[in-house]
């Protein structure tokens, strides 16, 4: 079941959030089951580089009043009314990115392997299907340490996913999860959450996990950006080719027709809702001006694709489905056949 819980203290406001499990990811029986995508992979060129959206699968929800902890659920129903969405549940998209440098392959968040329901887990044939395997993966970096970010970094057994990759992490949200004295003094969800995350890391090796601080390089064309509120250390990336740009969100929106078309919603998840709203207009407001294309886990599949304003916050614009690239400017050269010239 959904957990709820409260968190005080480490410099957070008081906030609730709805702990990740592989229970969470089930669909409801009287709900119906999400329809997943096919292909579930999305590819797009950022200068000299690839981005691969991949997605793990689409975990289908009860909308109840307490997903948005600061509109009146009418309100939040019109919105999505308004919009042809279904009011009485959400579809959760789960999609991380592969970027692709070269040789250099780098997996930002990894949904839950086989950690999860039967509607998830679905990212390692997805990725296949995209031309790659596990063992091809070269670096994951983590934005934050929720459980469908960081689960599928191992498989129930224990063993490794991706035995060739080094494991990049927020120093800031390593400091607050796999703090052992808060551990010991966390309950209920909390408890559970921080339980998980040490879980997951302390079974990566040392010598292959890095800390990077927030505004750092994390890898050539690849920067991270503080976004900090959904969690201590949630963390987004640039990527930066050949004059063209990209933003991974992460989870700075869990559902852009809700908290994108109203930035100053708060959803469940946040575990410090007015900072998370500030990281949200400040970051939306950024890919405005940018003119970035823009990625995010919980986007609706391609789950990449504009934002532009609209009213009091923004509209997120997905790709279309045809074609792996956005389009390009088509130039007519007409020849003159008999003067031998350009015209």
């Amino acid at each position: 079941m959904i957990t709820r819980l409260k968190l005080l203290g480490a410099g957070l406001a008081t906030a609730a959030f709805l702990v990740f499990s592989p229970v969470w990811a089930q669909a409801a029986p009287d709900l119906g089951v999400p329809t997943l995508p096919a292909p579930g992979f999305k590819k797009l060129k950022v200068g000299e580089m690839e981005v691969i959206a991949l997605n793990d699968g689409i975990s289908r929800r009860t909308l109840v009043a307490e997903f948005v902890k600061n509109a009146p659920f009418e309100e939040v129903k019109a919105l999505l009314a308004a919009q042809n969405l279904p009011t009485h549940y959400i579809d959760i998209p789960f999609t991380p990115f592969l970027i692709v440098n070269g040789n250099q392959r780098y997996l930002m968040d990894t949904g839950f392997a086989n950690n999860g329901g039967p509607t998830t887990g679905k990212m390692i044939e997805n990725m296949a299907a995209a031309g790659y395997k596990p063992a091809d993966i070269n670096h994951v970096v983590i934005s934050h340490f929720h459980g469908d970010h960081i689960n599928g970094l191992l498989y129930k057994d224990g063993s490794l996913v991706y035995p060739n990759a080094k494991v990049y992490v927020p120093a800031s949200e390593y400091a607050f999860w796999m703090d052992k004295e808060r551990l010991e003094k966390a309950t209920g969800g909390l408890k559970g959450a921080m339980t998980n995350a040490q879980r997951v890391f302390n079974q990566i090796p040392a010598d292959r996990l890095i800390k990077f601080e927030a505004g750092s390089e994390v890898a050539p064309g690849i920067t991270s950006v503080a976004a900090f509120g959904h969690t201590p250390g949630h963390s987004l990336f640039t990527v930066r080719s050949g004059g063209q740009s990209f933003i991974y969100v992460a989870d700075l929106t869990n559902v852009p027709a809700l908290f994108a078309r109203n930035p100053d919603w708060a959803v469940s998840f946040d575990m410090d809702p007015e900072m998370a709203r500030q990281s949200r207009r400040k970051i939306f407001d950024m890919i405005v001006k940018e003119k970035m294309m823009a990625g995010g886990f919980h986007f609706p599949f391609p789950a990449m694709g504009t934002i532009t304003p609209s009213g009091n916050g923004y509209q997120f614009n997905p790709m279309k489905q045809l074609g792996s690239c956005p389009p390009k400017r088509l130039t007519i050269v007409i020849y003159d056949t008999l003067g031998g010239h350009q015209v």
